[in-house]
């Protein structure tokens, strides 16, 4: 993935937000790996991180941070 420079995080409580597509996500603010939400299903992302080329397929339940727009 591109250099992203500063991102900044808000975390995701329970309930409160939802993850959509095109969002950038991670389970440690700040930390590594962080991936790009390409599709949402049934409570599960899936997700490029821009260094491989594959999409993972992970329960949404991982991810306790996504970038703030």
């Amino acid at each position: 993935m591109a250099s992203l420079g500063v991102v900044d995080w808000v975390l995701l409580e329970k309930g409160a937000e939802t993850v959509q597509v095109g969002d950038l996500v991670s389970a440690d603010a700040g930390g590594m790996p962080t991936y790009r939400v390409v599709a949402v299903e049934d409570g599960r992302a899936w997700l490029r991180d821009g260094a491989h080329d594959q999409v993972w397929v992970l329960p949404l339940s991982v991810f306790h941070w996504k970038a703030a727009i």
